[in-house]
């Protein structure tokens, strides 16, 4: 074979691994713009956001050390205004968040001891939030506590996936840095007409801080961390793509998204999956991400968007019409324990606005 022959095999093998990968290309002037919006007013990490009746919700936050500050804030994109709301009745943190029919979703997270050494405390909580009346209502408890779990609407019903929790047989009451826990694949379904559970297939392999999207009937849970939930465990971040089918309650496996994160933000626009920000670590340093991508169910492809303004972690994501809006969080990876007097927490209101095609 002529070396120009060998040249030309060898291109057409990287060009089928890049299509099965689902590579992603370049930065397309195409894909979109940012636009800076109004800050948030009580800047903070662990953060979580979602869209309901038009306007943005932003919901959770924590304080040193780890206290959960249930905050509830309403952005008007009109206005371009932040309004407080009523206080999530029993405050948590890295709570697992989803819209339905105008009603706002929130299940697990983790609360502190209620004495002795700080801790991430599973809960199985679940609440409903009325934007219209600023009013919560208690839903019945998932069958499993966790928390750093995430949540999707298909069909009517919710799916709780994934999270984080106690290893079986401890008998400590939360999880902690300096002790051996678990990732979970745990799937359990609610049904709002019933106010009832139901466990389904597990995720086949678990994570907890991954990004979730729903597309015509199918749930992607995207990144995340693999092993414990804190990100000081090293190694930790993912690039893994599970779609789940709640017809058929089953998995598969799709394109590995570029960028291995966790603890982004994301949203659904036109049929693709946004995810932005993160944060890793490693024994070299310490970072949050500013990258922005997005996935397409319908080609398993990834594509590489505009760079966010900011780099987060811990920041709130939502979609809102043809914008994707990225709320507060930490412009530096977690510090555990955080030096004194340092600040890394940020206000910044961005919203990716998506470019036609």
């Amino acid at each position: 074979m002529t070396t120009r022959g060998i040249r030309e095999v060898i291109v057409g093998l990287l060009l089928e691994v890049a299509v099965l990968a689902g590579f992603a290309g370049p930065v397309g002037a195409a894909g979109g713009k940012w636009v800076k919006l109004a800050p948030f007013p009580e800047p903070g990490e662990e953060v979580q956001g979602a869209a309901a009746g038009g306007k943005v919700y932003v919901f959770q936050g924590i304080q040193p050390v780890w206290r959960p500050m249930g905050l509830v804030y309403e952005y008007d994109p009109g206005a371009d205004k932040w309004t407080k709301k009523k206080d999530m009745p029993h405050p948590s943190h890295h709570t697992a968040v989803t819209e339905m029919g105008g009603k706002i979703y929130l299940f697990g997270g983790f609360t502190l001891p209620e004495s002795g050494p700080p801790a991430w405390i599973p809960i199985d909580n679940a609440w409903e939030y009325d934007p219209a009346t600023d009013a919560w209502r208690a839903l019945a408890p998932m069958p499993t506590k966790r928390g750093a779990a995430v949540a999707a609407a298909v069909g009517g019903k919710l799916y709780v996936i994934g999270g984080g929790a106690q290893l079986p047989g401890d008998t400590n009451p939360g999880i902690h840095p300096a002790r051996p826990h678990r990732s979970l694949g745990t799937v359990e379904e609610y049904d709002p007409a019933t106010n009832t559970w139901r466990e389904r297939s597990p995720m086949p392999i678990p994570r907890n801080h991954a990004a979730i999207g729903a597309v015509k009937g199918k749930i992607y849970v995207i990144g995340g961390r693999l092993g414990a939930a804190f990100i000081t465990a090293m190694p930790g971040n993912s690039d893994l793509v599970q779609e789940y089918d709640p017809a058929k309650n089953s998995w598969a496996l799709k394109a590995a998204m570029p960028t291995p994160r966790s603890a982004v933000a994301f949203g659904v626009i036109n049929e693709k999956i946004y995810v932005a920000g993160g944060e890793v670590q490693s024994y070299e340093y310490l970072a949050a991400f500013r990258a922005l991508e997005a996935y397409d169910p319908a080609t398993n492809t990834w594509e590489r968007l505009p760079r966010m303004p900011v780099p987060r972690h811990g920041l709130a994501g939502a979609a809102l019409g043809n914008r994707l809006h990225l709320v507060s969080g930490d412009i530096q990876s977690s510090m555990v324990p955080r030096p004194p007097g340092a600040e890394t927490h940020t206000g910044q209101h961005d919203a990716f606005e998506v470019g036609s095609r």
